[in-house]
Order: C-alpha cells, then structure tokens, then sequence
C-alpha cells in the first residue's frame, strides 16, 4: 500500500554455513527483481524496503535445493567409523574447494582445501542419519564471501551407519475391488523414519484361511500396486513394509478387504416410451 513511497531495497545475500563470519553480501537496488549466480549451498536472503524515513522490517528467504542432475563430477564416499573419506577427481585443478556437510541448512558445516589430492576426512558422523554432502570449487581461498566465485562440483547423500526403517508406509487403502483382483495404495515412508536408503517395499497378503501368498517386492518409487489372481467371496489382509541394505522394517498394520461373489455390474438402462392412443 505504500508501494509509491519506496526509494529503494537493500538485499542482503548470506551463505550457509557462514564459518567466515563475513558480513553479507549487501546488494542496493531500485528495482524489485534481482539476478545472483550462486552456487549449491545453501544462502539466505535479506530484503528490505526503504524511504526518507528509514528501513522496513526484513522478509527473509532461504534460497531452496536445486537439482543435482546436471553437476559435473562424482563424489565418494567411505564410511571408516564415526568418520567418512569423501574423495573426487576434480575436472580442473582450482585454488581450492569448499566442502559443505551436515544433515540440513541448520546444521551445515564448512572446510576449506587448499590441497588439489581430491580427497578429505570429516569427522563426527552419527548413526542412522542422512547426510548431505557438496563440493565447492573456487579460484579464492581466503576466509571470505565465495558468493561471487564457487562452482558447485558435485553433491552426494551419505549414512555412516543404515538401519532398517523403523515405521511402514502409511495410508495404506484398497481401492477398485474385484472378485479377482484389488489395488493397494500407500503413502512412501518418510525420510527421517527410514533410517537408510530406502530399496523398496513388500507386500505380503493372506486369505481367511490363512493361506499366505508370495511376498511381492517393489522398488522404492512406486506406491500402489495391483493385486490379481485372488478367489471370490474372500476376505483378505494385506500388511507392507520397507527395506534397506540394513533389513526389513515393520509391517504395517493389516488391512482386510474382501473380494464379491459376482464381477463388476454393469449399470442397466430401461427406457419407457410412451405412445399416443
């Protein structure tokens, strides 16, 4: 509402983690679009309005992930207790490289390489925990802004230890009943409760004479699944869990349904015509 009354704003750009504590990157503008080249860390932002008689209040926004698909090198990583080797063949040989790891923006932290072997020990790894980790390189080296000179070379998702999941997929219904068939939708397990890289899921069923079928194994991306070659007029439970290279989690709770006596019925049209006499 008070749009005609603003000079100016001020963008204040900040990378995450901010080991440096090197004040932000301080952008005045008139205009309210700006254009910044950043790397793959994480950066919050700071923008204010101002007039004649000072500065608002900031609105502050945390730049999200972006897409890892077209990044130009590979990182690996090998787990040596509560430590991991993190090596890369760099595709250039820069000043340096700038390593970003932790389990999330709040927690991220910082290194600087200066040595061009491609490899670096982190320390201090917990169980059963994602980790994110980014390789940065840059041609400045000292504790400074690298806003305006990191590339991000590659980034890798890392556990130090996996465990099985410790909870099923949720929502687990049936739909589109028949005599002889069913489909089973659920809700993916949530990050935090896989505990590893989730592989998949299995989904075991069985009839009401507890007659247990084969255990079926998807892949982690699919959520539904079509249930064929059941009997008619027969209650069912059908119970689904997830797996990593750890093991299989918990099954879910079962959930029964029971299949008709008689295939689907088609709707029947009757038409009346009436005749004049």
């Amino acid at each position: 509402a008070q749009s005609e009354n603003v000079l100016g704003y001020i963008v204040n750009v900040e990378r995450i983690p901010n080991n440096c504590s090197h004040p932000p990157n301080h952008i005045s503008l008139k205009d309210q679009k700006i254009v910044v080249n950043l790397s793959m860390a994480y950066y919050r932002v700071n923008i204010s309005a101002y007039n004649e008689a000072g500065e608002s209040p900031q609105a502050i926004y945390i730049v999200p992930e972006f897409s890892v698909t077209d990044l130009p090198g590979q990182i690996h990583v090998k787990s040596q207790g509560t430590n991991a080797v993190v090596t890369w063949t760099p595709e250039y040989n820069p000043k340096c490289f700038v390593v970003d790891w932790g389990t999330g923006k709040e927690n991220m932290r910082m290194k600087i390489i200066t040595t061009s072997t491609g490899n670096f020990t982190l320390d201090n790894f917990q169980p059963y925990k994602l980790y994110k980790i980014m390789v940065h390189a840059s041609d400045v080296c000292q504790c400074e802004s690298f806003i305006r000179h990191e590339k991000t070379f590659g980034v890798t998702h890392f556990y130090s230890v996996e465990g099985v999941p410790r909870t099923g997929p949720a929502n687990v219904t049936i739909l589109n009943i028949t005599k002889h068939s069913a489909l089973v939708k659920w809700t993916e397990i949530a990050a935090e409760d896989r505990l590893g890289f989730l592989q998949g899921y299995r989904i075991s069923y069985t009839d009401s004479s507890r007659k247990k079928s084969p255990a079926v194994t998807l892949n982690a991306s699919i959520t539904s699944y079509h249930l064929t070659g059941l009997k008619e007029k027969t209650t069912y439970r059908v119970q689904i869990s997830g797996f990593t290279s750890a093991g299989e989690g918990p099954l879910t709770l079962s959930q029964p349904f029971s299949t008709p006596k008689y295939g689907t019925v088609e709707p029947l049209c009757i038409c009346i015509t009436q005749h004049e006499s």
